[in-house]
């Protein structure tokens, strides 16, 4: 190629060129043509490069000298060269070129400064080879390029674009981590003059920096996308109006054809905010339109990027961007699951890395906690402990009370989430004392709560709480002095609800050992038929302490069968259950047993774990004799003041006293272990104490452990027998019960120890001082109880000379008239709580002798009895306070119910008496029907009591206080259920189904009901809904489902007993007729709630002897008894018209106090939850409908002694309203509190609170009482309410279960349900003193 034949170009710009038109070039270097070889040429144009690399700009000669030569390096020839070197050198002389002539290149066609920059960039190219020989003139082009922004030049070419995105490219794809921190500046320089001196940066421009933060390209090359991140930063203010432009197109137009990188919009967004959120300062609101969309899976999307947004650690664009944070927390109420799921999902980010935004996600995750998908609910859950468990300083008590509230979800999975959580969180801050005193204070609720889930019915929940308890409460694994420790603190510290849950997960475990261990004695016995029905039975009984019992029946046979065979098997089961088995001899047995029955084969082996299930539950992992002893010297050392008490959070006192009863409760579960001197010397130093529980508990300790005493330790027993006779004798009556039946179960010689307790004290009664009289009458009636042969005769003469005659019927002191009809234990009076232990003696001397030869029974009943007509002032001299009569009442109703628990007593009940027991739970006194329908529901449950004391529960129905109407129906859910599975359990229970079935309860209940003093007129609409209420309240809970066509066998029984007469009057038909017309109320109520009652019953039902005749051949009674309008009455529901007396839900007010009515209309803070912690209803009514009854009442569920303030101002002319019933199809565990829901009372000035403690103590103190109305019923008020006020109080009124209305004249100052009824007729003459002698005496 000729260079010298090109025509010249233009020389405007570059000034004039040499004379003779040759190209200069520099000193030594011949001329460079393509007529040199390739080396030569590299050669010269090294030498070039040197030269114009040593010039500079002010050289004006020699730019002028080298002009031709710089023209000349831009040919063709060179730009298009084959050899890379050349193209290198080319390039670097063509940037020292534009450096040299800046700020005016010597180039001034558009279509060659394009081809000069485009063949640079190429040449950029070889940046990539750190390594390469000429990577330091690839350095030197880049350098020199970015110092002069040579790039600048091409703004002017009207296709520049294309130069800067090769450009861009080229830098993005060379650079990687063998470059140091120069070549990253120099590229940055070089791009961000191009971005920041430009006119704008086009969509392909910004595209081919975007492309860099995409994830995949981000993986690919990191170097490309931090130099993507760095460039974006420094060029933020002139990028960030375009980048805005692009998310608009995409994000709001919908244009995603405008850029390839359309779909990863969200990903940019995130990347581009970790950068610098100034980026997307125009973006935002974009998002907040987006999350409005209509498309789930559009909000989905822009969710998950704000989440990632907000969540990130250093951002504050909820600080920033208000408006869009409060739209994004709007997601948690989205409508599609998935993007709610995901919002909760965020939470956990936001709570770890922005705890200042907790106040506003609480709300939020508080209505996610009820969502009604299970996944949401547990991933709330999830986000709370995953923040919790971070730093318990992240999360706040409500959101902690989230996860408390889910402890008690509907599904297993959200509660085993909540519960483990839970015990996570206290293991690490309790225990460990990860985060000092304030978090574990923070959390200490935490192990009663999940304790108090120990009640629920389910036994996954059980199987939990025992897991929980053995690995975070007090992990097993512990060393037994720290694992002892551990124990003895947190007894310590349980409130009482947790206390007892535990000892009830004891006594399950326990049971389910002796289970097991009367399996293993059934194996030792010969093949019999009788053998494997009783093993069968013990399997299934098993089964169902198993999770999943319909599948654990098959497991617990199956390893049963391999018990059978495998006798190695046996001896380690037997083993592991033995009382002498060591925690760590359990251990290594459950490995050992569940090595035998692993399958190598079977990874996941169901058999396996319900096999290990069952023996976690039975292995004794914390409690053997070296677990004891350590408990006793932790106790010793509370005792000595030498324990670390205080720093644990308890006082000495406490501890020592929670260290007996734990030992007591052990003492039940694990009695062999405590078999030590060393136990029984701490134990006798206990017995020394002053502190009255204490000693008491070590005295139940040595009576449940200290059966070898008496042959093994001596000297404990020479020291143990004087203080027991010293507490028989003054000991508190706890004391002295505990003492006698010590004495009793542990000594041989029983007859002489007790016999020298009887004498002395027998002799040293003195009615006179009654403040000693009552442990001395406490040890009496133990001592014959419990040796009926050789103290009943004594104790006939105590009884007829002292007890009655003495004791019981006279009055020596007079009692404090102030109108409570309760008083606290330390204010009744020494001679009635003498007069209780005195009925209470009666009872046992007869329990002891369990026969009526001499009719003493007969007596006492008579005399019981006669104290409930008296109410309770058996003398009626009227000197006993109306609080102490309450007492007296409570004893002789209780008294009865006791000794018809003994067959030979209850035959001897007459109905009469039965029915003065029953109106005992109808009493005017709240605390009086507490007491006695808790220990009426403790005995039935228990199948001590005859079915016919079920039926007393129907009056209930009358109660009217919401809390025990509500108590009284899960009692009997729980003794139907008991009934029933019992029955189920025992085949031979079918023939006793006249006593065991529940459906038996009906013809006693309409006999009860028949006889209800408030019954006096059968054809009266008002009485007769009572009694359809009552019927309905029974029948309601044995119709819950039609189990063996039973709808049809209650409707017989009802039938049937209209073909008997009344066996307590036969012969006086206003008796039989009333007795009829509860039948007709009963069938109608059977009639009109089941259509199943109709088909023929599966066998004919027995009636009781006791209170019906047999049915006479020829009598046929179809007579309607209710008229076919009472009838419609009876069944439409419609409330009772006129303003009733404040009798039904009738509230607490102080005394002096004006009450009135609430308004109809809804009010803030109406919905008042009953809802149970330990207990929750879960059944067919909505907690609307709870919410409304509570509202109604003003009073929660569980409230003991309920208060509701009355209105100041009287309201005339209010329909009552209906009052529903509580939701409680979830039985209660026996007859355990708990502490559902708070307390809900209103107090104001001079207003005297009622307060009232757990089932275990009843209220302490009562209002006054009204003036004189009858005991144990309501007051009334005639439909037509006209009545004068007097009438009001003396008329029998009706009494349904609608809400009472208080009219203008009502009395302030009533107790609920304590005002007392006018007697039938008045009674109206009451028996004279001498006449009740007599009939004493028959």
């Amino acid at each position: 190629m000729d260079f010298t034949a090109q025509p010249k170009p233009a020389t405007a710009l570059c000034g004039v060129v040499s004379a003779d038109g040759k190209i200069a070039y520099p000193p030594g270097v011949k001329e460079i043509t393509d007529k040199i070889t390739t080396d030569e040429m590299i050669k010269r144009l090294k030498m070039v490069v040197k030269t114009f690399m040593d010039m500079d700009q002010d050289s004006e000669d020699e730019k002028q000298q080298y002009l031709p030569l710089a023209l000349h390096l831009a040919s063709e020839f060179f730009l298009r060269n084959p050899n890379k070197d050349v193209r290198l050198l080319v390039a670097c002389c063509l940037a020292d070129i534009f450096r040299i002539y800046a700020p005016e290149a010597p180039y001034t066609s558009h279509d060659k400064l394009k081809d000069i920059f485009l063949f640079i960039t190429r040449q950029l190219k070889g940046l990539e080879d750190t390594k390469s020989p000429q990577f330091n003139r690839y350095f030197y082009l880049l350098e020199n390029l970015a110092w002069v922004k040579s790039y600048n030049i091409c703004f002017e070419l009207e296709d520049c674009n294309e130069i800067f995105i090769q450009l861009f490219r080229t830098l993005f794809s060379v650079i990687n981590n063998s470059h140091n921190k120069k070549v990253q500046m120099h590229m940055l320089d070089l791009m961000s003059s191009i971005i920041m001196e430009g006119d704008g940066v086009t969509q392909e421009l910004l595209d081919s920096i975007l492309i860099n933060l995409i994830p995949a390209h981000k993986n690919l090359n990191k170097q490309s996308f931090d130099l993507a991140k760095v460039l974006l930063k420094r060029t933020v203010q002139t990028i960030e109006a375009c980048i805005a432009n692009f998310f608009n197109q995409v994000l709001v137009l919908g244009r995603s054809s405008v850029s390839d990188l359309s779909e990863h919009v969200f990903d940019l967004i995130q990347e581009l905010f970790a950068i610098d959120p100034h980026l997307l300062l125009s973006v935002m609101p974009q998002l907040e339109f987006k999350l409005k969309s209509n498309d789930g899976e559009e909000r989905l999307a822009v969710v998950r990027l704000l989440a990632k947004l907000f969540g990130s650690k250093d951002s504050d664009l909820a600080t920033q961007n208000r408006p869009l944070w409060q739209c994004f927390l709007g997601r948690f109420n989205d409508i599609h699951v998935p993007v709610r799921l995901e919002s909760v999902k965020f939470a956990s980010h936001c709570l770890m890395n922005h705890p200042d935004l907790a106040k506003d996600l609480t709300e939020y995750l508080k209505v996610r906690s009820h969502d009604p998908e299970e996944a949401i609910r547990h991933d709330v859950i999830v986000t709370i402990i995953t923040a919790a468990k971070r730093d318990l300083a992240l999360v706040n008590d409500q959101l902690l009370g989230f996860v408390r509230e889910r402890t008690l979800d509907k599904r297993w999975r959200v509660r085993k989430e909540a519960m483990m959580g839970l015990a996570q969180l206290y293991k690490k801050y309790c225990l460990h004392g990860e985060a000092g005193k304030e978090a574990a204070e923070k959390v200490s609720w935490i192990k009663d709560k999940l304790l108090h889930i120990y009640y629920q019915n389910s036994i996954d929940d059980k199987l939990l709480v025992e897991k929980i308890f053995a690995q975070y409460l007090v992990p097993h694994n512990l060393e037994t002095e720290e694992r002892m420790k551990c124990l003895y603190y947190l007894y310590a510290s349980l409130d009482p609800n947790a206390v007892k849950a535990l000892n009830e997960m004891w006594k399950c475990q326990n049971m389910l050992r002796s289970h097991v261990r009367e399996l293993l004695d059934l194996h030792k016995q010969p093949t019999s038929e009788a053998n494997c029905s009783a093993m069968f039975g013990k399997l299934m009984t098993i089964a169902k302490n198993l999770p999943d019992p319909g599948k654990a029946q098959d497991f617990v046979k199956k390893f049963n069968q391999v018990l059978g065979d495998d006798e190695k098997l046996r001896s380690q089961l037997e083993l592991l259950i033995s009382p002498t088995c060591s925690c760590k001899q359990a251990d290594v047995c459950v490995r050992e047993i569940a090595r035998k029955l692993a399958n190598p084969k079977q990874p996941t082996n169901p058999f396996l774990e319900m096999v290990k299930f069952l023996l976690e539950r039975i292995a004794p992992v914390h409690i053997d004799s070296e677990a004891i002893s350590a408990l006793v010297k932790l106790m010793n050392k509370s005792i000595e003041g030498t324990a670390d008490d205080e720093e644990e959070g308890v006082s000495p006192d406490t501890a020592i006293r929670s260290g007996l009863e734990l030992l007591k409760v052990l003492s039940f579960t694990h009695p062999t272990s405590f078999h030590s001197a060393e136990t029984y010397e701490s134990l006798l130093q206990c017995l020394r104490m002053e502190d009255d529980k204490v000693a008491e508990a070590a005295i139940q300790i040595f009576r449940n452990t200290g059966h070898k005493i008496e042959t093994d330790l001596p000297q404990i027993r020479s020291t143990l027998i004087p203080i027991l006779h010293q507490k028989a004798k003054r000991g508190t009556p706890h004391q002295a019960k505990q003492a006698v039946h010590c004495i009793h179960a542990i000594f041989t010689n029983k007859e002489v120890q007790l016999a020298q307790i009887f004498e002395p004290l027998s002799r040293s009664l003195n009615a006179d001082v009654p403040e000693q009289l009552i442990t001395p009458l406490v040890s009496l009636g133990h001592i014959s109880m419990l040796a009926p042969d050789q103290f009943a005769s004594p104790m006939k003469s105590v009884v007829a000379n002292f007890i009655v005659k003495d004791l019981l019927m006279n009055d020596r002191s007079t009692g404090e008239k102030n109108g409570k009809l309760w008083s606290p234990d330390e204010e009744v009076s020494p001679e009635v709580l003498a007069k209780v232990q005195a009925i209470k003696l009666l009872v046992r001397w007869l329990l002891g002798m369990k026969n009526n030869q001499s009719k003493s029974a007969n007596s006492t009943l008579r005399l019981l009895s006669a104290m409930l007509v008296s109410e309770g002032d058996l003398t009626e001299q009227k000197r006993i306070s109306k609080s102490d009569m309450s007492r007296l009442r409570l004893a002789a109703g209780s008294a009865i119910m006791k000794l018809a628990q003994e067959p030979c007593y209850h035959e001897i009940i007459t109905p009469e008496q039965f029915q003065l027991c029953a109106l005992v739970i109808n009493d005017e006194c709240y605390q009086v029907r507490q007491i006695f329908a808790q220990k009426l529901h403790k005995a039935l449950v228990k199948l001590l009591l005859p079915l016919e004391y079920m039926a007393i529960f129907a009056l209930c129905a009358k109660d009217p206080v919401k809390e025990r109407r509500a108590h009284a129906r899960q009692c009997l859910l729980k003794n139907i259920s008991i009934r029933r599975e019992y029955i189920k359990q025992n085949p031979m229970a079918t023939e006793k189904l006249l006593s065991l079935l529940p459906e038996y309860v009906v013809p006693y209940m309409i006999h009860l009901l028949a006889h209800d003093p408030d019954f006096t007129r059968s054809q009266d609409v008002d009485q007769l809904r009572d009694i359809k209420e009552c019927l309905w309240f029974m029948l309601e809970v044995l119709m819950t489902k039609n189990e063996n066509n039973s709808h049809a066998f209650m409707k017989k029984m009802a039938e049937n007993i209209k073909l008997t007469k009344d066996a307590q009057s036969p012969d006086e038909s206003k008796t039989n007729e009333k007795l009829y017309t509860v039948c007709d109320v009963a069938l109608c109520v059977i009639n009109s709630k089941s259509a199943l009652c109709n088909a023929d019953s599966p066998k004919d039902p027995v009636l009781p002897m006791k209170f019906f005749t047999q049915p006479e051949k020829d009598f046929c009674n179809d007579k309607s008894y209710i008229s076919e309008e009472t009838r419609v009455l009876l069944l439409t529901g419609k409330p009772k018209p006129a303003g009733v007396l404040g009798a039904v839900n009738k509230p607490l007010s102080a005394t002096g106090r004006k009450p009135y009515v609430r308004s109809t209309g809804a009010e803030p803070g109406s919905n008042l939850n009953v809802n149970s912690e330990l207990n929750p209803s879960t059944g067919n009514r909505s907690s609307r409908e709870q919410s409304s009854e509570a509202a109604e009442t003003g009073v929660s569920e569980n409230e003991e002694n309920p208060v509701r303030i009355i209105s100041v101002t009287p309201v005339k002319n209010i329909d009552p309203v209906k009052n529903k019933e509580i939701n409680s199809d979830q039985a209660t565990q026996g007859n355990i509190s708990s502490d559902r829901g708070k307390k809900r009372t209103v107090t104001a000035a001079g207003a005297e609170n009622i307060q009232q403690k757990t089932d275990e103590k009843v209220d302490e103190s009562g209002p006054p009482a009204p003036s004189k109305p009858r005991r144990g019923r309501r007051p009334k008020s005639e439909s037509q309410g006209n009545a004068t006020k007097n009438d009001d109080i003396n008329k029998p009124l009706s009494k349904g279960r609608k809400r009472a209305l208080v009219g203008q004249e009502s009395p302030g100052g009533l107790e609920a349900g304590n005002a007392k009824a006018p007697k039938l007729q008045d009674i109206a003459k009451k028996a004279a003193p001498a006449e009740r002698q007599i009939d004493l005496q028959r």
